[in-house]
């Protein structure tokens, strides 16, 4: 499971001495811990681990974005390595090709038309990339896809 591979590999930081990354993993443990809490849960799964960790991949995306803006490169690139700790659990994610690939699959399935089936389309293509591709690139693509008719 991947709590526990996360578990793991933060007493190894620790013991390693590695304060970024255990620093990282901390924090994302307790994330995982407060989420479990609210859900009367011991452990969560795989799925719900990958949420947690995605919003903390969002979280670093915005402050880098905002670091850059305003010139402070030096907390952008620390947040930079931060997300990378982070990213090295998610599945590998899908190229865009790949994902175009499952939308065309999928409108074919569906038989979806046009932008009134977008519903319908998202839920089939997100259904076979769960956790694999960003979901503003999946609707991005769906969109254009329904858009060409």
């Amino acid at each position: 499971m991947l709590e526990e591979k996360i578990m793991v590999e933060y007493r190894e930081a620790m013991k390693s001495k590695d304060a970024l990354k255990s620093s990282v993993l901390s924090f994302l443990r307790a994330e995982m811990k407060n989420i479990a809490f609210n859900k009367k849960k011991d452990v969560l799964d795989d799925s719900e681990v990958i949420v947690v960790i995605k919003k903390q991949i969002k979280q670093r995306q915005d402050s880098i974005e905002q670091f850059e803006k305003g010139g402070r490169l030096d907390l952008a690139e620390k947040e930079k390595k931060e997300r990378d700790i982070l990213q090295a659990y998610l599945p590998t994610q899908l190229s865009e090709e790949e994902i175009k690939k499952i939308v065309e699959d999928a409108v074919v399935v569906t038989g979806a038309l046009g932008m009134k089936d977008m519903g319908k389309l998202m839920k089939e293509v997100s259904a076979k990339v769960a956790g694999q591709a960003d979901g503003k690139l999946v609707s991005d693509l769906v969109r254009v896809r329904l858009s060409q008719g």
